[in-house]
């Protein structure tokens, strides 16, 4: 007789990982809500929930930016191993360098602006010289 006794998995609860990753990740109830098209109060149950529907999970794991096994089987060390893979996935987005210089597309916008206003006083003051 061969027996072998396998440990019980972990009861996993899929709400408290998703406001885990959301708080670790720093994203508000509030946006998740009108990324879902959801309340914030659905937001709050739906983190009280023990078990959540896979395409519910697959919604919130888009708008965290993180995989579903990572709501499925979050622990501690997959966690921060997700959050730094994301984090540099993302950093690309962040780090983003200007090819121009703004101060110059502002002056540039500036004297387009007060070259129209020379244009529009000049019409005016021909305008007045037609009427007398």
């Amino acid at each position: 007789m061969n027996t072998t006794e396998t440990a019980p998995s972990p009861k996993v609860h899929h709400g408290r990982n998703i406001k885990r990753l959301r708080e670790m990740l720093g994203v508000k109830q509030e946006y998740m809500a009108s990324e879902l098209n959801l309340t914030q109060q659905s937001i709050s149950k739906l983190e009280q929930k023990e078990v959540i529907e896979d395409e519910m999970l697959e919604k919130v794991a888009k708008v965290l930016k993180v995989p579903v096994e990572a709501i499925k089987n979050l622990n501690d060390e997959a966690t921060f191993n997700i959050i730094a893979n994301s984090y540099h996935d993302n950093a690309s987005s962040v780090n983003y360098r200007c090819t121009f210089n703004p101060i110059d597309k502002l002056v540039e916008l500036y004297e387009r602006l007060l070259t129209a206003e020379k244009d529009k006083v000049a019409m005016m003051e021909k305008l007045l010289e037609e009427k007398k």
